[in-house]
């Protein structure tokens, strides 16, 4: 939020310099990014000063330049050549002497002494459009005789640099969110360093009723969206340009002045932080205003000339016969200000946070307005800041205040009651707080001190700090106003003894796995967990009822939590191919929901939800491309494969225990289901259906595993790391070729071969797969190398055979395999 530094002092008499409130806001939690120098003119009219030309004759080798001397109160006047028609000895002008910078558009212009047609000058003397002043170029600027010599032009014409100070705005400070909310923040800091200031806050005691003539009258139907509505009429106003000081507090800060009625009250809303809409009063049909909801699908044309579909929870500010403005968010097209109007309803109102907010983000609208409204403001405020809007419409466009105020306040909000007790206050801040120090500052922050005892206060809270319910509420503002850099570091330190926790063991694991996974050429990603519910349209491994929807969604693309880390995953890869980038590893690390409806009990609000955590891993593209010791490779599943099975096995997870099955399903053109000895599922691999890559226009075949790290590690909750000793006998490797039917995975023949000997039986491996001509239509042929090894002796021929034997029968047997 832009704040402006001399419009900041209207309401707090400040000896601080910019950069020093900057360091006082940052100080109380309001942090000041940055302080930026706003020049009413370019440049500042500085090297600008007025002189008194001396004397003027015609220029001795030009028909239309004069010679001039000029006195500008600082020594020996100037020779100034000057080629404007109407200079005179005598006048009072503008002179930029020798390095002044003037400035046209992006141009710059550096005056220099120069010669011009033979004579030296010394300056410039300056017309209106040159000093930024105006667009007049006829002629020089003349000034009143009685303009002193030598005073600085900026001085002369009252210019005054401003600084914007852009402060960052935290989401439960909408107290703040005007200049007169920060004034009254630094009122209490500057009372607690001992430099008290008073707040002014701006009167409205000259507010009157001129006509008590019958106005716009106003009707709340729905009251809980509508805390409360004021509203007052004024006629005879005269709408125009508004006068320069109120435009130049808009423009330093960043607004485009409109007209006198709407710059008035975008000007209230940065004053003290209350959004107020003017209506024209003659376009209100029936002379009333409705705060009501309309049927579903009603549409509304609004201020920037676009037509929307209302639901009906959507809040309208409706004249009795149609809507004029959606409460708290935007106005409406027909119903606001122009120039020909002459007859103004104000409304100031405070809508109920939750029903702005769901309307701005259905709509995807983030106003000034409904940026203050979705955070909460203070009801109790809305008939003062009327009226204060009342009397600057007076005063800048003229009419009068007719009828009396419109106000419904059906139930009025207290001042919030606090308990606090200094010993908690000492905890919490670490260092005791003198009372009386405690007291000064709650007195500056206006909490009222109600009743007080030895051991604490109680308090009653301003309205507008909806932030502050509790005690530690209130303790977080007394240190944030006492300093935060003045609690001081103790000698000794205090220390917790810790032991490590299932989620340590975890999260140690995960930064493994990440570095395993880096080191084997992945990127890590992360996705946002809340994602688009059209991505799982007609998945039924998905449905519908499961998805955990968001009731107030950041948008249309932000519905609801994601059920599984795909998509996230494949929207990155669409990025990164759109930018030539298509060869990719990535991996992430994140949360899936799902809601089961069966599991929900009526006494607990969280039953029915799942969070699982899970590991996805993608894969597309080439593995090697424009290699020069090998041709062009694409990545393949069974790469993918042996990366799960290396983060499984880095997991101590025993590969031999788990078990794999094929799948083919909406998700998976071809895949695998890894399961544990238990029957709980690990995870899922695969290769990704083309109808899913084809909806998020992937044209790569893309390669995928999701494993479920919950599931994990509850597999390794038990298992320990074991060392052996290097055996001292050779392992021996005998080939079978082996003729097989087309379904059979080689996990079946390891599984197979290892149920039948387990003991000298080390490893398997399969190093050829052949289909094609001189085989059986449904049959493969794999060649597979077993490795035997005795610890303890050195194996013989006929042990080697007895196994062999064992392991082939045990394959005819189980498989129907056949040695080729």
């Amino acid at each position: 939020m832009n704040i402006s530094y001399n419009w900041l002092k209207e309401y707090l008499p400040l000896d601080l310099r910019p950069d020093e409130v900057a360091a006082a806001l940052t100080s109380t939690g309001l942090e000041t990014g940055s302080v930026n120098e706003v020049q009413p003119v370019r440049g500042g009219l500085k090297g600008l000063v007025i002189g008194e030309v001396l004397t003027c004759t015609a220029h001795p080798n030009s028909d239309r330049l004069h010679l001039t001397t000029v006195d500008v109160g600082s020594g020996a006047p100037l020779q100034i050549v000057c080629g404007a028609p109407n200079v005179a000895a005598g006048q009072k002008v503008i002179v930029a002497t020798v390095g002044t910078t003037l400035y046209s558009g992006e141009e710059k212009l550096v005056i220099k002494r120069s010669k011009i047609r033979g004579v030296e000058s010394f300056g410039m003397i300056c017309a209106e459009d040159e000093i930024g002043l105006g667009a007049d170029h006829s002629g020089i600027l003349v000034l009143p005789a009685e303009a002193k010599t030598g005073t600085p032009a900026g001085a002369y014409y009252g210019l005054e640099s401003d600084y914007v100070l852009e402060v960052d705005i935290t989401p439960n400070r909408v107290d703040a969110t005007s200049h007169y909310g920060l004034a009254r923040d630094l009122a209490a800091w500057l009372t607690q360093a001992g430099r008290p200031a008073a707040l002014r806050r701006p009167s409205v005691e000259a507010f009157r009723i001129d006509r008590p003539a019958p106005a716009v009258t106003v009707e709340v139907i729905d009251r809980e969206a509508c805390l409360r509505y004021s509203g007052l009429t004024l006629r005879g106003v005269s709408v125009k340009e508004s006068p320069a000081w109120l435009k130049n507090r808009l423009q330093t800060i960043g607004l485009r002045p409109i007209n006198n009625v709407v710059d008035i009250t975008n000007f209230i809303l940065h004053e003290l932080g209350q959004p107020l809409h003017a209506f024209d009063a003659a376009k209100i049909r029936g002379n009333r205003v409705v705060v009501r909801t309309l049927p579903e699908g009603t549409k509304f044309v609004t201020l920037d000339g676009v037509e929307r579909t209302l639901s009906g929870e959507d809040l309208m500010i409706c004249s009795a016969e149609a809507p004029m403005c959606i409460a708290g968010v935007f106005g409406g097209l027909d119903s606001g200000v122009t120039e020909q109007t002459t007859d103004v309803f104000l409304e100031s109102a405070c809508f109920h946070p939750a029903w702005v907010r769901r309307t701005a983000r259905r709509f995807g609208l983030n106003t000034d307005a409904s940026f203050r409204f979705e955070r909460g403001l203070d009801p109790n405020q809305t008939v003062y800041v009327l009226k204060r809007a009342a009397l600057l419409v007076k005063e800048l466009a003229g009419g009068e205040i007719t009828g009396d105020i419109q106000d419904l306040y059906p139930e009025e909000v207290k001042p919030y009651p606090v308990d606090i007790t200094y010993r908690k206050i000492n905890t919490l801040i670490g260092q005791e707080i003198p009372a009386g120090t405690v007291k000064r500052i709650l007195a500056s922050l206006e909490m009222e001190i109600v009743s007080e005892t030895a051991e604490g206060l109680s308090l009653r809270v301003p309205v507008y700090r909806t932030d502050v319910r509790r005690e530690v509420d209130v303790i977080e503002d007394i240190l944030r106003i006492y300093g935060y850099n003045r609690v001081e570091v103790g000698e000794q330190l205090r220390s917790t003894l810790s032991y490590r926790t299932p989620a340590d063991h975890s999260y140690r694991l995960e930064n493994l796995i990440s570095e395993q996974l880096c080191g084997a050429g992945f990127h890590e990603i992360i996705n946002n967990s809340q994602t688009r519910l059209a991505c799982y349209d007609g998945l039924t491994m998905y449905p519908e009822a499961t998805a955990v929807r968001l009731l107030n969604p950041l948008s249309a693309d932000l519905n609801a939590m994601r059920r599984t880390l795909l998509f996230g995953g494949l929207q990155s890869i669409a990025c990164n191919i759109s930018h030539k980038n298509r060869n990719l590893r990535l991996f992430e690390f994140g949360n899936c929901y799902a809601f089961h409806a069966e599991e929900q009990k009526p006494e607990e609000t969280r039953s029915g939800f799942r969070e699982t955590y899970r590991l996805g891993l993608w894969m597309c593209g080439r593995r090697i491309e424009n290699s020069w010791a090998h041709a062009d490779e694409e990545v393949s599943v069974y790469e993918l494969k042996a990366c799960v099975q290396h983060v499984l096995t880095r997991l101590g997870i025993d590969l031999r225990k788990t078990s794999e099955h094929m799948i083919s399903d909406e998700v998976y053109a071809s895949g695998l289901r890894l399961e544990s000895a238990s029957g709980q599922l690990l995870g899922t691999l695969g290769i990704i259906n083309r109808k899913l890559l084809k909806g998020m226009d992937i044209d790569e075949e893309v390669c995928y595993a999701e494993l479920s790290w919950h599931t994990l590690m509850k597999e390794i909750r038990n298992t320990g790391v074991v060392f052996s000793e290097i055996a001292n006998y050779p392992e021996v490797k005998r080939d079978l070729a082996l003729l097989l039917d087309r379904d059979v995975l080689f996990r079946s023949v390891e599984k197979t071969a290892f149920e039948s000997e387990h003991k000298l039986l080390k490893r398997v491996e399969l190093f050829d797969v052949y289909e094609g001509a001189h085989l059986p239509p449904d049959k493969k042929s794999y060649a597979v190398s077993f490795y035997l090894q005795d610890e303890s002796r050195t194996l013989t021929d006929r042990q080697i055979d007895r196994v062999m034997q064992k392991i082939r029968a045990a394959l005819e047997q189980k498989l129907g395999a056949r040695l080729r």
